[in-house]
């Protein structure tokens, strides 16, 4: 694994920059909408701070898109061949719970699906509020290793290696990993295409 997390970083940033730019809001408008502080998103946007998992998925809901698609590259930007290299996939680590996104799928290709894999540090613990701009985002979570309790709204799964856990977006979504080793798991999503 590399770590392209600073790539990352500057990417996010200039993301939802463009995005804010496209929807004419303002620093003050989008605070609003996604409830976090305007100065928070300013910081954000000039790549001055990581931002954690949780603000992502909260400026993600105020933008209307979703928490995935702030990590996806556009075409123009680098390699767009079939094949995205074990070497070549960026990580991006939550400054918060300590998990690591690695991005498995090649850049810029017309796929209809994206897959992440995650590994999730004993303990940690990440709530997503997740509003409506993910209710039709349908995801498969799949356990390569260890344990993680995943709830969603009122429901909580605990999986175990190899289990797998298909769930729609649009309702509060918990990760927690109650052991004390490291949790391997892959995300596969429906791919948001990159708004320019």
């Amino acid at each position: 694994m590399i770590d392209a997390a600073p790539d990352l970083n500057r990417q996010i940033a200039s993301r939802i920059r463009g995005l804010r730019n496209a929807q004419g809001l303002s620093l003050e408008m989008l605070a609003g909408k996604s409830g976090v502080s305007r100065s928070m998103i300013s910081l954000v946007e000039r790549g001055e701070t990581s931002a954690t998992a949780v603000v992502l998925d909260k400026v993600a809901a105020g933008l209307g898109v979703t928490l995935a698609s702030l990590f996806e590259q556009p075409a123009e930007q680098g390699f767009t061949g079939p094949v995205a290299r074990s070497e070549d996939q960026p990580e991006w680590r939550d400054p918060a719970s300590g998990y690591v996104r690695r991005i498995v799928s090649p850049p810029g290709q017309s796929q209809p699906m994206r897959i992440v894999e995650i590994y999730f540090p004993p303990g940690a613990r990440v709530a997503f509020e997740n509003g409506p701009h993910e209710e039709r985002v349908p995801k498969q979570m799949w356990v390569l290793k260890g344990e993680i309790e995943v709830t969603l709204g009122e429901e909580c799964y605990r999986l175990r290696e190899g289990d797998c856990l298909a769930a729609q977006g649009g309702q509060p979504t918990m990760f927690y990993n109650p052991t004390r080793h490291t949790a391997r798991y892959v995300v596969v999503s429906l791919f948001e295409p990159v708004v320019k």
